[in-house]
């Protein structure tokens, strides 16, 4: 494992928007969802203070939206133009911004800087690409009838926690085939489908593990990547609908649960 807890860093802050209306910022009543009100604040500002708290000392907000990236400048962060997709704004931040990176998401409501720095000195040494991940025990645990999307591996079922850590510039290399994976996000077999007939006769039959699927999708993109568990259920959980703003609304600041479990590498 790497220490980086305590070191400084840069942090990307995806707000784009896939286009049409939004239902999470319809439901709230503003003209984008980062613009939502939480407790007081809006989720960007909640985002961006998480990060700032966590050592990062240069914050980039990735929008085409003018209110969201005046907001953005007005809490001392910088701006750039959002792409067709996180994908494609996460390659066009490398360019402009270069690596190590660390990217995470406007409606990471109930983000806490301890999340961060767990995930940081987790990093495992010589890697690309690192994904943070959490166990549907934890998720579950911390967060009471959520709903969230599960890739079902030999060790557990997991939800992705929208935090990745960029280590490399090699990192550009997997986002073409994050580009593929992001039109299959919600239907979790496609994606494992794109490691092979063999490989996917392995996850049907839940004998592929977490750590092997991420491998294996890293050669496809010729990058060293992996995933680190998160003991924080509620990192897996962000407002992507109506019903999730209004689960954060209810959970709170001072409802974020404790570490459920020991978390690290998910390579096991």
């Amino acid at each position: 494992m790497t220490d980086l807890a305590d070191t400084p860093f840069t942090a990307l802050i995806l707000a784009g928007s896939r286009g049409g209306v939004d239902p999470v910022a319809a439901y709230a009543g503003v003209s984008h969802k980062a613009l939502v009100v939480l407790e007081g604040e809006t989720l960007l500002t909640r985002v961006a203070h998480t990060l700032t708290l966590a050592g990062a000392t240069r914050i980039v907000v990735s929008t085409n939206d003018t209110a969201v990236r005046d907001h953005a400048v007005a809490l001392g962060a910088e701006a750039i133009a959002s792409a067709e997709g996180p994908s494609l704004s996460v390659r066009n931040a490398i360019e402009a911004l270069g690596t190590p990176l660390l990217v995470t998401t406007a409606d990471h409501a109930l983000l806490q800087p301890e999340w961060i720095r767990r995930f940081r000195s987790d990093l495992p040494p010589a890697m690309d690409v690192v994904a943070l991940l959490a166990r549907r025990e934890s998720i579950e645990a911390a967060a009471p009838g959520t709903r969230r999307t599960y890739l079902r591996f030999a060790d557990g079922d997991w939800s992705g926690c929208n935090l990745f850590y960029l280590a490399t510039p090699r990192a550009a290399g997997a986002i073409d085939l994050w580009r593929q994976v992001e039109v299959d996000r919600k239907r979790p077999w496609r994606i494992v489908r794109r490691l092979g007939l063999a490989t996917m006769a392995r996850y049907l039959t839940r004998r592929l593990t977490l750590a092997e699927a991420v491998a294996r999708l890293g050669r496809l993109a010729d990058v060293r990547a992996t995933a680190v568990e998160s003991p924080f259920g509620l990192a897996a959980v962000d407002v992507d609908t109506p019903n999730d703003l209004d689960l954060v609304r209810g959970l709170g600041a001072a409802k974020i649960s404790s570490p459920a479990r020991g978390g690290g590498s998910a390579k096991r």
